[in-house]
């Protein structure tokens, strides 16, 4: 089984608890909850900043994008524009899938007596 490994700390990631995936131009990257607060703090730019994929955040965008796509893609509401803008909408949402097939799948919801490395 392919584990889940740290971006920051290249340590074992355990369970879906500890685990934060962030994306930052086309890339997805695991991280413990701990380690992508730090990643947040070195980050200088907004160019280079990670932004998380899943957890409470994640989810809401995902919802806001899927609506906004629906309608834009159903309706004429800005013509071929919001046909673009549409397809632009669903990047969250194949981010979350990616997300959630690549990293999250392969990890237990939660572990109770985890072994510290």
């Amino acid at each position: 089984m392919n584990k889940n490994i740290c971006r920051y700390c290249y340590k074992e990631i355990q369970d879906r608890d500890e685990l934060v995936t962030a994306s930052n131009w086309f890339r997805i990257r695991p991280f413990h909850y701990r380690c992508f607060e730090l990643v947040e703090q070195d980050t200088r730019t907004i160019a280079g900043s990670w932004s998380p994929v899943n957890g409470r955040v994640g989810l809401i965008t995902v919802a806001l994008m899927v609506v906004l796509a629906v309608v834009l893609l159903t309706t004429d509401l800005l013509g071929g524009i919001g046909d673009v803008i549409g397809l632009l909408a669903l990047y969250p949402v194949l981010l979350r899938a990616l997300s959630y097939f690549l990293f999250e799948i392969k990890l237990p919801k939660y572990v109770e007596n985890k072994r510290r490395s």
